[in-house]
């Protein structure tokens, strides 16, 4: 499955949902407070939704709010059942700790999908070298540092402004302002977590 390179809203609306895919815009300009039927839909759909379309729906509320493809999400879905602890939580937690997530939760971007930009662009360092792996697992005790070239980049500013002014950094990650870097402390819990899903729907719509 290729990139998705359309509108980011049409995803939220077919999701009856704010995904949060362009950051503080969907808080202050979003689409679906004003159009909340589904792409293509000119009224919405009546009748119960079954229990297979209420699986899939989370999947793809989740899978899009990562912003990664199908193929690579069922690989972590795949990866997460092999884990000792619950699948849901560790499906969840491999997704915060993924480098784009955890540049996006530093405060150094707004949205997932200009974190990705920093990392592919070699703008992030994880202990001293360049990692350009979005996907990349954060391990507790990395120091996730952003390039000082960006410490006046507009974008970045309005982003460590907004997490600063919100207070939107999660406890298990440091941040030096100085330093523009970040650290992991510990793994998050599950209610600290970025993800607003059920993760048990997700993980019953793959075992069908």
């Amino acid at each position: 499955m290729s990139r998705y390179t359309g509108p980011v809203c049409k995803l939220c609306r077919r999701e009856s949902t704010k995904l949060f895919l362009k950051g503080e815009k969907c808080t202050t300009k979003c689409t679906l407070d004003k159009r909340q039927t589904p792409p293509g839909a000119a009224r919405p759909r009546r009748g119960k939704t079954s229990e297979y379309a209420l699986r899939l729906r989370e999947k793809q509320k989740l899978r899009r709010m990562s912003g990664m493809n199908e193929t690579s999400f069922s690989r972590r879905v795949e990866l997460a059942s092999k884990s000792p602890e619950s699948t849901g939580e560790a499906l969840l937690r491999g997704l915060e700790l993924r480098l784009d997530n955890v540049v996006r939760r530093i405060g150094f971007s707004t949205s997932t999908k200009t974190a990705r930009q920093l990392v592919r662009h070699g703008h992030i360092k994880v202990g001293g070298k360049v990692i350009s792996i979005p996907s990349y697992t954060v391990r507790p005790g990395d120091v996730i540092a952003l390039d000082p070239s960006l410490k006046e980049n507009t974008g970045v500013k309005l982003a460590l402004e907004n997490a600063q002014k919100k207070s939107t950094r999660p406890s298990f990650l440091e941040f030096d302002e100085a330093g523009l870097s970040g650290k992991l402390v510990r793994v998050p819990d599950r209610t600290e977590m970025s993800f607003p899903v059920n993760e048990q729907l997700i993980i019953e719509y793959y075992s069908r």
